[in-house]
């Protein structure tokens, strides 16, 4: 007669049938590690610097200005949760406790969405200061804008609490150990039960809303300021860099990706009929788009840049005062590089000491160009 089968045998062939194999994800981990990598690099010294000027040397005291730091803190957020993402990467499994998995996986969702939203309001605030200047002068006060962006925030936390639990890790089995796997390798159980409604919710909510809302607003500013009767002039200008900016960037970073992820969860879903090499391509195409729209948190700081005079008179202001403080320690030095001493030391020192007390140029100068463009 054949001999028994262990116990432990036994339990290794239940644990198959329940657990599957680790699929082989590590090319397309490496891309990850790639763009991840960078966008961390710029995005997170980018925002940084972004939130703190608006915080500390601006004070936040316009509109936009108050959708603007909402933005860059929802970018800094993201940003903050990439180490996490490349450690798995780097590792091919989630060495960390599920719940980190899970509060990663929803700060990618929580940004995505949150800055479909932010973007839309700037270009709102555009539309409603030039279309209709005085019918809706009342929605243009930071308060409003607070309380929109307080609202913005409540709804994507909520939204973040689906989030959470979807992207709990999967086990699969590796050389006969159990692994977790994170932000992939989700069941077929999983998107034909209540994943895909998640993620069509979020996408009408968080995506295409704030589409049409950039869409429309976008093109009557344009053509309001096309009409012959427009004064041509700089603040004219600016507006049309800042919505042009704000356009490449939903259009670059997030409709692709939000496109194909619902014909990737159409897919998946079975609600279209496709074979497991489609299923497969449409996937891989997804891979790339997704880093794609984490570069938003480049781009967005860059806006602030180039589309905001104010913003780039701080950072200058913030470099000519640091080149003031180093000179004022290191002193003026004489022709064989030996420093001077005296009345004309001193009165530098005085001078610099005079410059980084003053306003000017750190608030005063934005103050000014953020109340120009925004009115």
């Amino acid at each position: 007669t054949p001999q028994d089968p262990s116990i432990g045998e036994m339990l290794a062939n239940t644990s198959d049938t329940t657990i599957p194999t680790c699929p082989d994800y590590r090319f397309n981990h490496r891309l990850y590690m790639v763009g991840y990598s960078l966008v961390l690099a710029a995005g997170l010294p980018l925002n940084a610097l972004a939130l703190w000027i608006f915080l500390r040397a601006l004070q936040v005291h316009s509109v936009v200005s108050v959708y603007m730091c909402n933005l860059a803190a929802s970018d800094l957020l993201f940003t903050l949760s990439l180490p996490l993402r490349l450690s798995y990467y780097a590792l091919h499994h989630w060495p960390f406790p599920a719940l980190l998995c899970q509060t990663a996986g929803a700060a990618f969702q929580m940004n995505m969405y949150g800055s479909c939203i932010f973007l839309a309001l700037v270009n709102m605030d555009r539309y409603i200061a030039i279309v209709h200047p005085l019918r809706l002068r009342h929605l243009r006060r930071p308060m409003v804008a607070r309380l929109l962006c307080l609202g913005v925030w409540a709804l994507i936390l909520v939204c973040a609490v689906p989030a959470v639990w979807v992207h709990a890790p999967s086990p699969c089995y590796y050389k006969n150990i159990t692994v977790y796997l994170c932000f992939e390798s989700f069941s077929e159980k999983l998107w034909q039960g209540r994943l895909l409604p998640l993620v069509l919710l979020a996408e009408g909510l968080g995506f295409i809303l704030p589409l049409i809302t950039m869409v429309y607003s976008s093109s009557r500013v344009f053509w309001t300021l096309a009409r012959p009767s427009t004064t041509r002039n700089e603040r004219r200008r600016k507006t049309v860099h800042l919505l042009l900016a704000n356009l490449v960037i939903f259009l670059l970073c997030f409709v692709p990706y939000n496109t194909t992820l619902a014909v990737y969860g159409l897919l998946r879903g079975k609600l279209v009929d496709a074979s497991s090499d489609v299923q497969n391509r449409v996937r891989q195409v997804l891979v790339v788009l997704v880093v794609l729209a984490s570069t938003n948190c480049v781009l967005d700081p860059l806006v602030y840049y180039f589309s905001a005079e104010g913003f780039r008179n701080t950072l200058r202001s913030l470099r000519t005062t640091r080149w003031v403080k180093v000179r004022a320690a290191n002193g003026p030095r004489g022709p064989h590089g030996h420093r001077e001493s005296g009345t004309a030391s001193t009165n530098l020192e005085d001078a610099s000491h005079s410059e980084l007390l003053s306003r000017t140029p750190l608030e005063k100068s934005f103050s000014q160009s953020i109340k120009d463009s925004t009115t």
